[in-house]
């Protein structure tokens, strides 16, 4: 069934390197060259990559910060999805924090989008966001999984483009929607769903609007949100939520660019 779901994508396995304790591990993780960062929904969690201890904790008030979905390491700055699921009317904003310090600095409001911000990433000078919808939690009415959009925006947060996810991997996402997504260096997008052990790569299409499936990776995480380590080739961090861990993969290489 699986097969025929993805059709031509190839199928992959990644490898499992190591595995963190982290009770914040509930929606995801970032990280760089010496710290990963367990994200909960009010909390995240700094840990030395070296030793596996917690060196800081930030913790927001939940009415203020109600669903961290994701965070990303993005030059000086901790870079966080944040929406109000699972309210609804769906709004969204993107938090900063400082990751040296770990404090908040600041909050972007995106307001009312075509869905609920899961995750954020930079590529090409440009910010690149999904948002998710929902077919029964947290789902507005008449926006089901298959609605989800991946956005680009300039930086004054202007759209820039707009993308839809293929069918084969809408199937995957289904009655959920994609809680994690990362640029890998090879150009190709890595994109997870909400609960599934796998890794969808995508690509932007020549032509149409239509997110290219080109393979799926199993993995030893339930979905939620990933992150590359930029230090080194092809090594990706998430998390599983049902034993609280951070998990460090290898991907293997994906062909054909």
């Amino acid at each position: 069934m699986l097969e025929a779901l993805i059709g031509f994508a190839a199928l992959l396995q990644a490898q499992t390197l190591s595995r963190l304790p982290a009770p914040e591990a509930n929606q995801g993780v970032a990280a760089d060259g010496a710290y990963v960062y367990a994200v909960g929904n009010s909390e995240i969690g700094k840990y030395d990559r070296a030793t596996g201890q917690r060196v800081a904790l930030w913790t927001g008030d939940p009415a203020t910060f109600p669903h961290l979905n994701s965070c990303a390491v993005l030059g000086p700055e901790l870079v966080c999805a944040s929406s109000n699921y699972p309210a609804v009317p769906m709004t969204s904003t993107v938090e900063v924090f400082d990751p040296v310090n770990m404090v908040h600095l600041r909050s972007v409001a995106l307001g009312k989008q075509p869905g609920s911000l899961t995750w954020i990433d930079r590529k090409d000078g440009a910010w690149w966001a999904c948002f998710a919808n929902y077919d029964d939690r947290g789902g507005e009415p008449g926006r089901d999984h298959r609605f989800t959009t991946l956005l680009r925006f300039d930086d004054k947060w202007r759209v820039t483009g707009a993308w839809t996810f293929p069918k084969s991997v809408l199937a995957r996402f289904k009655p959920r929607s994609s809680s994690g997504g990362a640029w890998g260096a090879d150009g190709r997008l890595y994109v997870t769903g909400h609960d599934l052990p796998e890794v969808y790569v995508l690509e932007i299409p020549r032509l149409g609007n239509e997110l290219r499936h080109v393979a799926t990776v199993d993995v030893a995480i339930e979905g939620q949100a990933i992150a590359f380590d930029r230090t080194r080739p092809g090594v990706l961090y998430g998390i599983s939520r049902a034993k609280r861990e951070v998990v460090e993969m290898q991907l293997p290489l994906v062909e054909g660019k």
